[in-house]
């Protein structure tokens, strides 16, 4: 029983919607009639408000982060379930017909509470893939594939594993953005496309 709440409480905690709360309270518009359409900090960007993107990543940092803290706490054997969920109820949210965002910042949450070491990996490869090519779905993938090898590296395969199966969800989303990145096209930060 209790690794079914454990995954529950980490999806109940995912799958709250940040980007499309700020954009609506803030009279953004809706958020998935923008851009991407997901409900993301880099569609969020998109509506031209910067700090409402920069309060979505850190909300949806920190819903990732919240959930893992939660299960160390009350269900310990089963923190990898909370981290597993909080990851798919932000990608798949039930209030939004399972259509939400990408996975990348409530991974690096995830991968915080896992693990600093793993955080640490996680973070350090996203703000370095985005320093070197400023696109952000290259910075996202390449962190979400660094958190399992991390997980694996420093003896930590019961969360490397789940870390995977996470990173392969995160590329599977990004397959329009690897179409992009394969023809040339995908949008840098910054710029108007």
């Amino acid at each position: 029983m209790d690794w079914m709440l454990a995954l529950l409480l980490g999806y109940g905690l995912g799958s709250i919607p940040f980007g499309l709360l700020l954009t609506r309270g803030f009279g953004a518009g809706d958020l998935r009639s923008i851009g991407s359409g997901n409900i993301g900090a880099t569609n969020v960007l998109r509506t031209g408000r910067k700090g409402l993107a920069g309060a979505t990543l850190i909300l949806d940092l920190c819903k990732g982060l919240i959930a893992v803290h939660l299960a160390w706490r009350w269900f310990p054997d089963f923190v990898g379930l909370a981290a597993l969920g909080a990851f798919l109820g932000h990608c798949f949210p039930v209030w939004l017909k399972f259509r939400g965002g990408k996975g990348v910042a409530t991974l690096m949450g995830v991968s915080l509470g896992l693990a600093w070491p793993i955080g640490a990996a996680y973070a350090v490869t996203w703000l370095l893939v985005l320093a070197i090519t400023r696109i952000s779905s290259l910075a996202g993938m390449c962190a979400a594939i660094a958190a399992p090898v991390t997980a694996y590296m420093i003896g930590a395969h019961e969360f490397a594993i789940v870390l995977a199966v996470m990173a392969a969800i995160v590329v599977f989303l990004h397959r329009a953005n690897i179409s992009r990145l394969r023809a040339g096209t995908e949008p840098r930060l910054g710029s108007n496309s």
